[in-house]
């Protein structure tokens, strides 16, 4: 069975870097699958690229904003679920 945990929300999107600023509300790390759903979205892909303040980081904690490199286009309000299989 695939749990869903919520993880955080985006804020803000940049389409040329492809990369998504998200508010998280629980720990991620590199590696891990997340997925992505908002009313237009659904992307499913896991975690390659992270930053913090312009620094790539393996691990984010509860209650950062962080620069997540994404494959496809996002939107601000879209929910962030780490996926568990």
């Amino acid at each position: 069975m695939v749990e869903k945990i919520l993880v955080g929300k985006v804020t803000h999107y940049y389409p040329k870097i492809g990369v998504a600023v998200v508010e998280l509300q629980e720990a991620l790390k590199k590696g891990e699958k997340i997925e992505i759903e908002g009313k237009t979205t659904k992307l499913i892909q896991t975690v390659t690229s992270m930053q913090l303040n312009h620094v790539d980081i393996d691990v984010a904690e509860k209650g950062q904003s962080i620069g997540l490199k994404v494959e496809d286009r996002v939107r601000e309000g879209d929910k962030v679920y780490k996926v568990i299989e």
